[in-house]
């Protein structure tokens, strides 16, 4: 009897060792699940989501960071999927932070906006989030959907604005997201805006390794890559620009609840105020090339900004 008590005990405490390792999932990681169905999460604890995604990943451990590093507490729910997922949650209350990208996060919830300024797309989306949710100052770092094609490619056809498309034989194939199909810079956006005619290529990477090698490889003429990912640079990839603003401004924006009183908020902004777009790309890059965790690059950033003091 006493050695099957203490077979019990050694096997409890296994478990509440496996657990506290797996509290910060890295980079590649399986992503981190919800909490239990049955369980609540304190009062006092701010929950921090994330996407699918190792950008935003790093966003919210950037937040999560900065607001430990003041005495609060957070809990956090990483890699929980795409806004079909997660938007639920929040406007439930499941979730109390969540690094968004403005304009798209617009036209989720007004696909028919006239707003094309930053600060017209930021007081768009305060008028449309559900009740007890709301945006704070964005950041001046964006991460926006962007076409993308090889130097190559754009040399032989003189491609310089997607309105150049129209010079290369079609329809031209995308790798995108599958969603990319119905989004307003999609295939009917290009259409509309641009009279271009393009097929999506499903590529289930948000714009990943698999994407860069559609591209490369010539399986495709375009991609859509987050303009933040460094793979753009390192492959000399030329983004097309977008002269009647079809896809909106994605500045990095902190969607709150109601639990995030002034003091949270300040915090978070604090974050926001030093995070351009330069330093998000030196954040993805090394999750790229040193397959750092988003614990780890958020800390060394943090840090040389001053704000873990």
């Amino acid at each position: 009897m006493v050695t099957t008590v203490k077979r019990l005990l050694l096997a409890l405490v296994a478990l509440g060792t496996l657990a506290a390792c797996s509290s910060t999932a890295p980079l590649g990681s399986t992503p981190m699940a919800s909490a239990p169905t049955g369980t609540t999460t304190p009062a006092t604890t701010l929950v921090i989501g994330s996407q699918a995604y190792y950008s935003n990943e790093i966003i919210a451990e950037l937040y999560a960071q900065a607001l430990e590093a003041k005495g609060l507490t957070v809990s956090r729910q990483y890699q929980i999927g795409q806004r079909e997922t997660y938007l639920p949650d929040l406007a439930a209350g499941k979730i109390d932070v969540m690094p968004e990208y403005s304009g798209n996060l617009l036209q989720y919830y007004d696909k028919s906006t006239t707003a094309t300024s930053p600060a017209d797309v930021t007081a768009a989306l305060a008028a449309v989030l559900p009740s007890g949710l709301r945006p704070l100052t964005a950041a001046a770092a964006t991460d926006q959907d962007s076409y993308n094609v090889t130097a190559d490619f754009a040399q032989q056809y003189g491609l310089s604005s997607l309105a150049d498309l129209t010079k290369a034989p079609g329809p031209i194939k995308v790798a995108a997201n599958s969603e990319f199909e119905k989004r307003p810079y999609g295939p009917q956006g290009l259409k509309k805006f641009y009279g271009v005619e393009v097929t999506v290529v499903p590529v289930e990477d948000s714009g990943g390794p698999l994407t860069v090698k559609a591209l490369k490889d010539g399986t495709v003429q375009a991609a859509d890559i987050y303009s933040a990912d460094p793979s753009i640079g390192a492959n000399k990839f030329v983004t097309l620009s977008d002269p009647k603003n079809m896809i909106l401004p994605q500045n990095v924006v902190p969607i709150v609840s109601s639990k995030v009183d002034a003091s949270a908020a300040a915090i978070i902004e604090s974050v926001n105020a030093k995070l351009d777009t330069a330093s998000l790309v030196a954040l993805n890059q090394r999750s790229v090339t040193e397959q750092a965790t988003s614990a780890v690059i958020a800390k060394a950033w943090l840090t040389e900004a001053g704000l873990l003091g």
